[in-house]
């Protein structure tokens, strides 16, 4: 994934969907506004329901020419036809993940709120490192990303990273100039409106 100056669109899906009402309303997202990445992000360990999802969302996705990575999933990722993993357990699996699928597959790190674990994940060959959530909530440990991660990150390390979580205009237009991606999932899938609640999150970069 390239990164330009301004800050580029991660999409992530909601935990469960409803493929009939989602994959066109992706597809509608993407044709509205540029999108660097989806992530196919259910809960489910069904197979088969993991196998349809990634199907009717990979022919949405690669008719736009973007990419399609899946969270964990390493062993579907060849069989589906996408186009990386992202992987939801820091460095542990990076290196063999990479080893797995290779050097042209995407293989992304989520570390939560360390810098350590994002230094480590990007050693260990990491194609983007993501942080978050971004700003402080009740849910989980209550810990967050700081701006000040993000501040350090984007002037000493080279890997590219991702602000996820908590994505508000405020926080886009406290990160924009130090993240590379931002990773929008409910923010926008929870509206009425998706593809006009990320313009509005896309104008806030400006």
């Amino acid at each position: 994934m390239d990164t330009p100056d301004q800050p580029q669109i991660y999409l992530i899906t909601p935990t469960e969907i409803d493929l009939a009402a989602f994959t066109p309303q992706l597809a509608s997202v993407l044709d509205a506004h540029p999108v660097a990445c989806v992530r196919l992000a259910l809960s489910t360990k069904d197979e088969v329901d993991l196998s349809r999802a990634a199907d009717a969302l990979r022919e949405v996705t690669h008719a736009r020419d973007v990419a399609l990575v899946v969270t964990d999933h390493l062993l579907m990722v060849e069989r589906l036809g996408l186009d990386g993993v992202h992987l939801s357990d820091a460095a542990r699996s990076v290196r063999y993940a990479r080893k797995e699928l290779g050097e042209d597959a995407i293989v992304g790190s989520f570390c939560g709120p360390s810098k350590h674990d994002g230094m480590a994940a990007g050693e260990a060959g990491a194609d983007y490192i993501s942080f978050g959530p971004v700003q402080a909530s009740a849910l989980g440990d209550g810990s967050f990303a700081e701006r000040e991660i993000f501040e350090w990150w984007s002037e000493v390390i080279e890997v590219p990273v991702v602000a996820e979580g908590g994505v508000s205009e405020d926080m886009v237009r406290a990160l924009a100039p130090y993240t590379d991606f931002f990773g929008i999932g409910d923010e926008i899938w929870s509206q009425d409106a998706p593809a006009a609640a990320l313009g509005t999150l896309i104008k806030a970069m400006g």
